[in-house]
């Protein structure tokens, strides 16, 4: 009997336990709030990037699992009105691969997306894709087996079509011309922090700057980089007052001067600059849905929005877009 009891009080011990966070995360996904949230339910329970179209009224996202949704917002949109994720991409010959970064080159019609093997770092590629159809353009192999390990994490493009993929795992950066050939590869000292720690997560987030430069994030590292294209890919710190921006992932320039910064939680962090990126600040805070996690940034009609990896529920999963209140 005392042996049953025992058993009985741990089982009811371990279910209020495992109850708690459940009842937290419930909680957290009805309540109110002063900024504005797209819920979308989705076939899977992650996806790592996402940027808005405005030609298409859609949230692009990347799956995990491989692949590209759409999110399609209809001019009728209302807050309350959960949307749905369509599938658009999803490519037989990259099954095992995830799709990571992306970034939208309107000007040639087209989306770059950076694939990568999240666990065994054997494989990564960029791929592009015709935003009307959805054909595949091509698809640059950037390492493979007997390579070092690497991981195409996120993408950027230039005004030339240029893109530069950077390599989480291995700290580097690739540079893949217009039309899929590659034209070199950046590494640089900066790239890898003195602590051995810092390199398990690497160049992350990228953006390009109408000025002519890249501004890359080192996750672990919690630095910004400028890569300046016009003097040779000169690579420099940029001195930040207000950080680190430890666990950095996803960037989005939302002005010459001004940078979103997508990193877990607090969700997001606005920085800026008044001298070209030389130095910069932080200079506001979001801290978003404490049960979720903020992997990227995009704009939609001039208000930010972050995407959060992992969705709720089941069998439908839904995901959100959360509104950073600057």
């Amino acid at each position: 009997m005392a042996l049953w009891f025992c058993s009985a009080r741990l089982f009811l011990f371990l279910f209020i336990v495992s109850a708690l966070p459940i009842a937290y995360i419930i909680y957290q996904e009805r309540a109110e709030t002063d900024h504005h949230v797209f819920h979308y339910h989705s076939s899977g329970f992650f996806r790592e990037s996402a940027k808005w179209d405005d030609q298409s009224r859609s949230f692009l996202v990347t799956f995990l699992e491989g692949g590209v949704g759409e999110i399609h917002v209809p001019q009728n949109y209302t807050r309350d009105v959960v949307l749905k994720e369509v599938t658009v991409v999803k490519d037989s010959d990259l099954t095992g691969n995830a799709s990571l970064g992306l970034a939208l080159d309107r000007p040639r019609n087209r989306l770059l997306v950076a694939v990568a093997d999240m666990f065994g770092n054997r494989y990564s590629a960029l791929a592009a894709y015709d935003l009307s159809t959805w054909k595949r353009l091509f698809l640059t192999k950037l390492s493979g087996s007997g390579d070092e390990k690497s991981l195409a994490d996120d993408v950027a493009v230039d005004a030339d079509g240029n893109a530069y993929v950077t390599d989480v795992k291995g700290s580097k950066l690739w540079k893949v011309g217009v039309d899929g050939e590659i034209l070199s590869t950046l590494t640089n000292p900066l790239f890898t922090p003195k602590e051995w720690y810092k390199s398990l997560a690497g160049l992350s987030g990228i953006v390009y700057h109408p000025d002519g430069y890249l501004i890359v994030i080192h996750t672990l590292g919690g630095y910004l980089l400028k890569i300046d294209l016009a003097k040779g890919d000169e690579v420099q710190l940029i001195e930040l007052a207000g950080g680190p921006l430890s666990f950095g992932d996803g960037l989005e320039l939302i002005s010459p001067t001004k940078l979103v910064v997508a990193a877990g939680n607090p969700s997001g962090r606005l920085v800026e600059s008044t001298d070209g990126w030389e130095t910069a600040s932080v200079v506001a805070k979001f801290k978003g849905p404490m049960h979720r996690f903020a992997t990227a940034a995009t704009v939609k009609d001039g208000k930010v929005y972050l995407n959060h990896m992992v969705g709720m529920g089941y069998p439908k999963k839904t995901h959100a877009l959360v509104e950073f209140v600057l």
